[in-house]
């Protein structure tokens, strides 16, 4: 399972997903060795399809660092906490979850749109 570090050490995403609030943005970015993006891509867009059926899904990108990076961000859109954290909580997104390696780090943080 990958590593899941917050990206806010005062907000951690469990505690954001008590929160009932929506639409809201889940922007999660990981840091994947470079020898292991193809396969976590592809466990990945396993995952995306679970979760695009899911209740309260909107919509996702899959974004990729330039330059050489190792960093990639899924931004999701849901309608409320409450549909992101029943997706998260069932058995089949568990499963899929614990496939990540370990040596895969994740830091999800859940947003709110706001105006400019």
């Amino acid at each position: 399972m990958a590593k899941l570090q917050s990206l806010d050490p005062n907000t951690p995403m469990f505690a954001q997903l008590k929160e009932k609030t929506g639409p809201i943005v889940l922007a999660n970015t990981f840091v994947v060795p470079k020898e292991r993006t193809e396969a976590f891509l592809a466990l990945f867009h396993r995952q995306a399809e679970f979760m695009k059926a899911q209740p309260g899904f909107v919509s996702l990108r899959m974004h990729k660092g330039t330059a050489g990076s190792e960093l990639l961000m899924n931004v999701a859109v849901w309608e409320s906490t409450e549909a992101l954290a029943a997706a998260l909580g069932s058995p089949e997104f568990q499963r899929m979850a614990a496939e990540f390696p370990e040596d895969v780090v994740s830091y999800p943080h859940i947003f709110e749109q706001i105006d400019a």
